[in-house]
Formats: C-alpha cells, structure tokens, sequence
C-alpha cells in the first residue's frame, strides 16, 4: 500500500471511529446496566442519578473548553426538543433491559436501523427498491423467530419499551441530520441532558423513588455505566455529523452483536437454537438492507 492510499484508509478510518466507539461504549453501557438492575437499583433510580452526574460532567467540560460558536436559538429549541425524546428513549430502552434477558432487549431495539432506512424513504431522504424491501422482510422475520422461540417467556412490557425506544431513537437520526449539522457536539448533548435530568429529577419527587445498588458490584457499575453511557452518547454525536444517519445506523450493528456476546460470555445469558438464527438472520438482512444504497 502506498503512502496516498494508507493516508486515505488512515482518514476513512478516523471518519469511522466515533461510530465503532459509540457502538462499543453503548454494548458496554448495556451490560453494565443489567448488572445494576440485578443488584436492585430500578430504572427511574438509575437515569434520575446518572442524568445528574452527566449533567455536571458536561457543565464543567464546556466551562473549562468553551464551543467555538454557540447553538442559534432554533439549535437549541432543537436539541432541547432531543432531550424530552432522548428522556423517553432512556427509560423505554432501560425498561426492556430491566424485563428481558439483555440480548432480547438490544436485538428488538436493534430494528431502528431498518425503521431509519423506511422512514428515510417516506421522507424522500432515501430510497428503497425490491431488494431494500426483501431485506426489510427477512429482517422482520428474524425478528419474529427471536421473539416467538419462547414467547410465553417474553414480557411484553418490554418488547414495547424497546420497540418505542427504537422509534425514538430513528427519528432523533433524522433530526439531528437535518437540523444540527455543523454544530457543536458536546452543545447537542448539554441541552438533549438538561431537560431529560430534570424530567427525571422531577417524575422521582413525584413518586419517591430512589433504590440504590445493594453491593459495591452494583455501584460499581452503575459508575462504569454512567461513563459508557455518556461517551456513547457524545461520540454518536459525532459520527452523525461525519458520516451521516444511515452510515452510523450501519456501524452500530456492533452494538447488538457484542451485546450479546458480552450477555453470554459475562451474565450467563442463553439463546435457544431457533433464538440465535433468529438473530444472526435479522442482523445479515439489517447490514444488507443499509449496504444496498
């Protein structure tokens, strides 16, 4: 390889990174957050005192290393509208995770890539011919194997909670493309966080709910939580506004895969036979129905 083509595989790679870290903070921050659910904190609990921390983690950060512009006010009207939806993708998404076995929770709410894709093409931002629409079908039924191998064990509660927060999350892609390209990160993050914290903060006094971790375990994790979670979300950010929604959506199939693994390897998570197919069938058909454009 010679020097211009390292160089151009060295910048590919480097407009690639935010997504590979994304993806991997987001498995770990999943795996964590199951370990803090087993060790007794439930979910308001959780996303009220992680709101907070992140919240005074970002206000220190942008105090110390000021933006080179600020949000316009439509910007921040934008992000602050992100940050009641991200409220409400959190605790959807936390609430699966909290129901079902972790690797069920994640690959359901792994069909937003393909919900991404279709909503693109409603919108005229993409299109999807046969072969888009095929793969959106296999990808359906995989989805359908994995959740019918052991329905009577399945909580319906929390396919909802994960089903919601994949919808969520594809139209939070859309907007952040169209509406914050060029803009600050970190600026999108501090006002997607103040809003959801204080709607967490607020729906905890109302219900006076607050149920620590039992063991250094869990506290433990809900350390490492807190960090990955935050990360996740910050460099998510980033590759929107390097690569674009669709291209990020297609990074992100790591998280699924590694989820998964990692609930296998390290909670003694089990897949039926039928489970497992069901799965590794509807992440083909995600990366084939992204990889068609």
């Amino acid at each position: 390889m010679n020097g211009t083509s390292l160089a151009t595989a060295e910048r590919k790679f480097a407009a690639l990174l935010p997504g590979i870290m994304s993806a991997l903070s987001f498995s770990a921050a999943d795996i964590l957050g199951k370990v803090v659910f087993n060790d007794g904190m439930d979910v308001l609990s959780f996303i009220t005192a992680r709101g907070v921390l992140t919240v005074l983690f970002f206000w220190f950060w942008l105090r110390g290393a000021p933006p080179a512009r600020s949000h316009t006010r439509r910007e921040r009207i934008v992000s602050i509208v992100m940050g009641v939806m991200f409220a409400a993708n959190v605790f959807c998404l936390l609430l699966a995770i909290q129901l079902l076995p972790l690797s069920i929770a994640i690959l359901t709410y792994f069909i937003y890539p393909l919900l991404t894709g279709l909503a693109g093409a409603a919108t005229g931002i993409d299109r999807v011919g046969w072969r888009g629409l095929l793969a959106a079908l296999v990808a359906f039924v995989g989805l359908a194997m994995m959740l019918g191998a052991r329905l009577g064990d399945v909580e319906i509660l929390g396919v909802a909670g994960a089903l919601a927060a994949a919808v969520l999350r594809v139209v939070s892609l859309l907007i952040t493309r169209a509406s914050l390209r060029g803009t600050d990160s970190r600026l999108n993050t501090w006002y997607s966080l103040v809003p959801s914290a204080m709607l967490f903060i607020l729906a905890s006094l109302l219900t006076r709910t607050w149920n620590p971790p039992l063991s250094a375990v869990g506290w433990g994790a809900f350390a490492g939580m807190t960090v990955t979670s935050t990360l996740s979300l910050l460099t998510i950010f980033v590759s929107i506004a390097r690569i674009g929604p669709f291209r990020t959506a297609l990074i992100m199939n790591l998280e699924p895969l590694v989820t998964t693994l990692g609930s296998i390897a390290l909670l003694g998570e089990v897949l039926t036979p039928v489970q497992a197919a069901g799965g590794a069938i509807m992440l083909v058909a995600l990366c084939a129905f992204q990889l068609r454009r």
